[in-house]
Formats: structure tokens, sequence, C-alpha cells
């Protein structure tokens, strides 16, 4: 299929599976009608959305942002077989792909942030950061989300929003832990290794979301022992947190009765 040049500077056909189409200098609302038509053209083609959508963003990476567009734009229904497709296919473009998504309002932050973990899980500092980034009232939801989707990666989430979010360390540990309990002693560990001087709120906070379970309790203050609290203070953090004085005890003198 071929576009007048009416006002094309300059034209570079694309090829793919045998089908011709101009991209270059055009202007936008053509650009995008070219865009569409493509893209449109590549799923009949492709008899799927997300195939469509892996060939043509492989083929031609620079032009991600604005096919991942078009798509959501002409199949919103489908918008997880085209993110999914789109940063499986290009995981460096993960953070603009999000961002596209998010921007189009076609469902919930945290539909996105779930989806967009799923196709790339190592990428998902990535992820927090634009969602976050673009809607900050959805912060709780994005952590929640995000941790349940990558526990295994919940230490780095909780540090990621931390570092862009400080006024909301708290909130955004208790929401991880509430969560998924089991990964409170990782997240105090990635929190106070970038904020040594909040320790006090990160341990107590870490306590009191996990009191109902004595194991994980031991497991957070063992944490913080080793990352260089000291003994007094780490107690004090405890009983704050509403740590029992047996528990606590036990814990803090465990090292020395080994000794």
């Amino acid at each position: 299929m071929m576009f007048k040049k009416s006002t094309l500077a300059l034209t570079l056909c694309i090829s793919i599976y045998g089908s011709a189409f101009a991209f270059t200098d055009i202007a936008e609302n053509e650009n995008k009608q070219l865009s569409d038509e493509f893209i449109q053209r590549q799923v009949q083609e492709n008899m799927s959305v997300g195939r469509a959508i892996k060939s043509i963003v492989g083929h031609y990476p620079e032009h991600t942002q604005q096919v991942v567009s078009s798509a959501l734009d002409l199949y919103p229904e489908q918008y997880k077989e085209i993110i999914h497709a789109a940063i499986s296919t290009e995981p460096s473009l993960t953070q603009i792909i999000v961002e596209v998504a998010i921007d189009k309002g076609i469902t919930s932050c945290s539909n996105i942030v779930e989806t967009a973990i799923s196709a790339e899980p190592s990428y998902v500092d990535f992820v927090v950061n634009a969602a976050a980034h673009s809607t900050p009232e959805d912060l709780q939801e994005i952590v929640r989300v995000a941790v349940i989707t990558e526990p295994d990666s919940a230490d780095t989430i909780v540090q990621t929003l931390a570092k862009s979010h400080p006024n909301d360390v708290v909130s955004i540990l208790a929401t991880a832990i509430e969560a998924v309990p089991f990964v409170g002693e990782y997240i105090v560990d990635a929190l106070l290794a970038v904020f040594p001087g909040k320790a006090e709120q990160v341990i107590s906070t870490a306590v009191k979301e996990s009191i109902t379970d004595d194991e994980h309790v031991r497991k957070i203050l063992e944490t913080a022992q080793s990352a260089g609290v000291n003994e007094k203070d780490l107690a004090n953090f405890a009983r704050e947190g509403g740590a029992s004085e047996a528990l606590v005890a036990q814990t803090l003198n465990k090292d020395k009765d080994k000794n």
C-alpha cells in the first residue's frame, strides 16, 4: 500500500510480511493514521494482536511508543496482550510502555502493573517507578499488587519506591508486609541499607505489621541486628512495634548463647 507524498519530507518504507508502508516526517494525524492501518493489517495477517505487536516492535523498536499507543487505541480490550507482547519483546522499553498504557486510562493502574511485571519480572523497578510517577495517588495499591505479583523482588520494589517517595516509607513498608508477610526481613534489610537514619520507623513498623507471627518478628530483629542497629535501640524499636519482652530478649541473646 502506497501513500501520496503530499506532506512527506522523507519517506521510509517498512516491509513486514510483504506489506510496505511509509513512516517518517509526516503530519501527526497522518502519521497516526498510517500507524493504525499498518497495525490493523498486521493483526489480520498474524491473526493475533500479540503476535502482530511482537513482530512490529521486534523489527522496529524505535517505533514502540507509537505502536503501543495506536494498538491500545484500536484494541483497548486486549491491553494485556498488547502490553505483554511489547514488554517481552523489548524489555528495555518497559518504563515507556507502562507510561503510555497508564496515560490511555483504559484500565486501572494496578492492572497495568500486574501485566507489565508478569511480562518481565526483572524490570519490576522500572514498572513501579513509572506507575508511581504517573499515578502517585495509587502508590499503596501499586506496592500491594507489585509485591503480590513478584514477591521475590519485594525488597527491590519497596526500596525503589521508598527512594522516590521518602515521605511514604512507613506506608510503603506496612503495605508490602501486609500483602506478603514473609518478605518483612528482606524489606527491612533493603530499607536500612538506604535509610539508616530511619531505623526506628522501619523496625517498629515491620514488627507491628508482623506481630502475629513470632518467627517473622524474630527474623526482622535478626536482620536489623546484622545491619548494625545497636542492641539497645533495637530492643526499644521492637517494643515500640509491640514485640514482647520475652521475644526481644530471646532474639537479642541468641548470638550470645551461641558464644
